[in-house]
């Protein structure tokens, strides 16, 4: 399918054009960003006064995602409307879609909302994942085989940063895991020996044109991302060509449009996995705003509107540090030490509230060297407080 570019208004039409996003989150905030550099006006609608991506736009709808008025309101206002975290519900995504284009659209988005219907995606497209089972009855919790114990239980929906997910090594455990969540459905997978973690990060437009990003590599720590390496040689080459092209069958097999993460595991004996997808920009992705040439965020503006999409270029070695709210605990962190480094890229969120694992920001070291940008990131760990990879140089 394609449709016409939706171009800026502005000077040419004496209107702008506004592209709407759901969410108010970082990356709304970094898509609004993008959009304005553009020169689109962007609305935001989320039911956060202070949402990050409010407070940037043109126009913030507050209200809920399913509220009638508000979704009314929005299509009136915009020419193309996009999503920036994936529990939107669906339904809202669905009502948009009939008047509006929308990227990604409601059905890829209700893929990614629920694990098993995830999971028979990839199964689909002949991506391999760990071994699971589906818990929805009594059935079927007495149907799991032994052989996915030890394992990890995660609820089918709304999870996400390592929420909704026990580990359990018994029956007795994951029947007790099982009713401390309510019964809902989940997945339980078996736990496997992981050697790394990566993601592959693409964008595809409404003709079925798809680009993509090398694959980065990925520390979590507590579920939540850490570091992100972005850099030739960070990962085996075989490895990363077969994360890409495992990628582009997920988002082929889906007719998706929009930018889409896939996240996969790396087993000790060096066996690829997929994990999960995102169906938006990505964490693992924001080092791209400094170290490529086209960032995810204005793919995300492109594949919306229908502009050419420019195979992105990495032009500089870079690692990503999240910086999450424990960080404030014994005040703000020295940031003035950290950006006397050379090709030190702070980005903060505007959240005012600093909680311990919530995402308050990036910083993004880029270097001409893969060793220098070690040297670097080493630097701002030492001085916010952060664990580095064990193998960085010292400078």
């Amino acid at each position: 399918m394609s449709l016409p570019v939706i171009l800026p208004g502005g000077a040419s039409t004496g209107q702008p054009t506004t592209l709407g996003v759901m969410g108010g989150g970082q990356l709304g905030r970094m898509f609004a960003h993008a959009a304005q550099r553009m020169g689109y006006f962007t609305a935001v609608l989320d039911p956060d006064v202070a949402s990050p991506a409010g407070l940037v736009s043109h126009c913030h709808i507050q209200a809920d995602y399913l509220d009638e008025p508000g979704l009314a309101q929005l299509m009136e206002r915009c020419a193309a409307i996009t999503t920036e975290f994936e529990n939107v519900p669906a339904p809202a995504l669905r009502t948009l879609g009939a008047r509006l284009p929308v990227a990604p659209g409601a059905e890829s988005v209700a893929i990614a909302q629920d694990r098993i219907k995830e999971k028979a995606h990839f199964v689909r497209c002949g991506v391999p994942c760990a071994p699971y089972a589906v818990l929805q009855t009594e059935d079927d919790l007495a149907a799991v085989a032994d052989t996915l114990l030890p394992g990890i239980l995660k609820t089918a929906r709304l999870g996400y940063d390592g929420r909704g997910q026990v580990r359990v090594r018994t029956r007795a455990e994951l029947t007790a895991a099982w009713a401390n969540l309510q019964h809902v459905p989940c997945v339980l997978e078996q736990l496997l020996p992981l050697q790394a973690e990566l993601s592959v990060i693409v964008a595809r437009g409404w003709d079925g044109t798809l680009v993509h990003y090398p694959p980065q590599a990925n520390l979590h720590r507590d579920g939540i991302l850490a570091i992100t390496s972005a850099y030739e040689g960070n990962l085996p080459p075989a490895l990363a060509q077969q994360a890409i092209e495992a990628t582009k069958s997920i988002a082929n097999g889906l007719s998706y449009v929009g930018v889409l993460c896939v996240e996969f595991f790396v087993l000790q004996d060096g066996t690829l996995i997929v994990n999960e997808m995102a169906p938006r920009p990505h964490n693992s992705g924001h080092y791209t705003l400094d170290a490529c040439d086209v960032s995810q965020f204005e793919l995300q503006v492109r594949t919306l509107v229908g502009l050419p999409l420019a195979a992105p270029r990495l032009h500089s070695p870079a690692i990503m540090l999240n910086l999450l709210g424990d960080l404030w605990l014994q005040g703000s962190p020295d940031f003035a030490q950290v950006l006397a480094l050379p090709g030190a890229h702070l980005h903060l969120y505007g959240k005012l509230q600093p909680k311990p694992g919530r995402k308050m920001g990036h910083l993004t070291l880029t270097a001409a060297t893969v060793a220098q940008v070690q040297a670097k990131a080493l630097v701002a760990c030492r001085v916010l407080g952060i664990e580095p990879l064990p193998g960085w140089s010292a400078p």
